[in-house]
C-alpha cells in the first residue's frame, strides 16, 4: 500500500470509529427514553421489542447516511488535493443573482474547475432544479466550470428524472456532470487514485 492509499485508509478508519462511537452513545441514551409510543406500534402489529429495534435502527440509519456522505466527500477531496496540492476546499462565492442564499459553496476548486461532490442524491423536489440552476449560474458567471460528481445513482423513477434534468442543466450551462461509474472513473482518471477499489478492499 503506497502512502497515498494509507492516508485514505486512515480517513476511512477514523470515520468508522467515530460512527461506531456515536451509535454506542445513542444506544445508551435510548435506555432512558420514554417509550409510551410503543402502544401505537403494538396496535399496528409490532411487539415492543420490535419497536425498540425499529427505533434503534432508524437512529443508526440517520447516522450512517450522514457519515457515508461525509466520508466520500472527504475522501474525494483528499484524492484531488493529493493530485493537486493547490486545490482548495469549501470555497464560498457571493450570490450575484439575488439575496438568497448569500453565498454558494464549492466543495473543491482546482484551477477553474468548481467541483461539487455528492455520494447520492435521491431528491424528488422540483425546487431542487431551480436552486441548482441558480447555483450553477453563479459559479459559471464567476468564471468557473461547474462539475457535479455523484458516486451513486438513485433508484426511484422520479429521482432518476430529476438527475437527468440536472445533467441537462449542467451541460446547457457549460458544465459537466458525472454519476455512477462515470463519477468513479472521472476521479480515478483525474487523480490517478482508484478510490472505489480502496473502499472495496477496506470494507468489512
Amino acid at each position: 500500500m503506497d502512502s497515498r492509499d494509507e492516508r485514505l485508509v486512515e480517513i476511512i478508519l477514523k470515520y468508522r470509529e467515530e460512527l461506531q462511537r456515536k451509535i454506542r452513545e445513542r444506544k445508551v441514551e435510548m435506555e432512558s427514553d420514554n417509550n409510551e409510543h410503543y402502544m401505537l406500534y403494538n396496535a399496528l402489529g409490532f411487539t415492543s421489542a420490535e419497536g425498540y429495534q425499529i427505533d434503534f435502527q432508524q437512529n443508526v440509519g440517520r447516522f450512517l447516511y450522514k457519515y457515508a456522505g461525509s466520508l466520500i466527500e472527504e475522501l474525494a477531496i483528499k484524492c484531488f488535493k493529493l493530485a493537486y496540492p493547490e486545490a482548495r476546499e469549501k470555497v464560498k462565492l457571493p450570490n450575484t443573482i439575488d439575496q438568497s442564499p448569500k453565498t454558494v459553496e464549492i466543495d473543491c476548486l482546482i484551477g477553474n474547475r468548481a467541483i461539487e461532490l455528492k455520494w447520492k442524491d435521491a431528491t424528488t423536489d422540483g425546487d431542487h432544479i431551480k436552486k441548482e440552476h441558480k447555483r450553477v449560474r453563479i459559479i459559471r458567471e464567476a468564471g468557473y466550470v461547474p462539475i457535479r460528481i455523484m458516486f451513486f445513482e438513485p433508484n426511484r423513477e422520479q429521482a432518476i428524472r430529476i438527475q437527468a434534468r440536472l445533467k441537462d442543466l449542467y451541460n446547457d450551462l457549460g458544465g459537466e456532470y458525472y454519476s455512477g461509474e462515470e463519477a468513479w472513473e472521472y476521479l480515478k482518471n483525474d487523480t490517478g487514485i482508484d478510490l472505489k477499489s480502496i473502499l472495496e478492499r477496506n470494507g468489512k
